[in-house]
């Protein structure tokens, strides 16, 4: 897959115009999800940051530019998603060292570090369970050939001491990504997410820390819109998730 062209391609704004991304115009095109998995990260000036999966590189700026004099590394296997976050990175003038590697195959450098933070927004959708889709980069995104365990085993050995791996994930996967990362990391925190109040959690993010001890905690819903339904083409958004939208404001997961 190649995106050359500019007719490929769309810039769009992120955190109210913080930052513009490059991204393709048909196939993955990043979100709510990654800017929300970004937010939820409690990293802190001088912090290291792996990104499995960093597709062109929105959760990892997002995060940078929340968060000053990080040292962000992401990995991306498909060539033309990484040769756009390189350029996200650049023209954002932010720090991301984009790595592109099969995740199952990471380079020696990357292998050989611990990082403070690990973050992914892995395929929300099991291969064995779906047909793939005719754009290779959608496909990739959504479903993929490399299992959700092996993500998580993955994003597991490259957390440093003390360190946190946080990610998204929907809701019916819980169950399997908890069972992925016991015995692994601990002090497990997961903040539900729903379209509107009342409505079936659709998402997650989850928060674990090497060595932690605190017992599993399931944190109050994050509401994304207010209101019963959508109305119109205004904007609904609660106000905590304009704040992450718009602002950039951090997202706790345990409040």
């Amino acid at each position: 897959m190649t995106l050359d062209a500019t007719e490929d391609l769309t810039h769009d704004d992120f955190l109210g115009g913080k930052i513009a991304i490059w991204q393709p115009r048909r196939g993955y095109r990043a979100g709510v999800d990654p800017v929300l998995l970004a937010a939820s990260v409690p990293a802190k000036a001088g912090q290291s940051v792996l990104e499995l999966g960093c597709g062109v590189g929105t959760a990892s700026l997002c995060l940078a530019a929340r968060v000053p004099d990080l040292q962000v590394t992401g990995v991306e296997m498909q060539q033309a998603y990484a040769i756009l976050a390189k350029r996200n990175a650049q023209e954002n003038t932010l720090p991301l060292t984009v790595v592109i590697a099969d995740l199952c195959a990471l380079p020696a450098p990357v292998r050989q570090e611990r990082f403070d933070h690990v973050i992914m927004n892995p395929p929300y959708f099991d291969r064995s369970e779906g047909t793939a889709s005719d754009d290779i980069g959608k496909d990739v995104a959504f479903a993929g050939e490399t299992p959700l365990r092996t993500w998580l085993d993955i994003g597991a050995r490259r957390v440093g001491p003390r360190g946190y791996l946080t990610l998204i994930q929907r809701m019916e996967r819980l169950p399997e990504v908890l069972d992925a990362l016991a015995g692994r990391l601990g002090a497990v925190i997961v903040r539900p997410i729903a379209g509107r109040a009342g409505r079936a959690p659709e998402l997650f993010l989850l928060q674990a820390r090497q060595e932690g001890k605190t017992p599993f905690r399931m944190a109050p819903t994050l509401v994304m819109h207010s209101g019963e339904t959508h109305i119109g083409d205004q904007e609904s958004y609660t106000p905590e998730v304009t704040r992450v939208l718009r602002s950039g404001a951090d997202l706790h997961i345990w409040h």
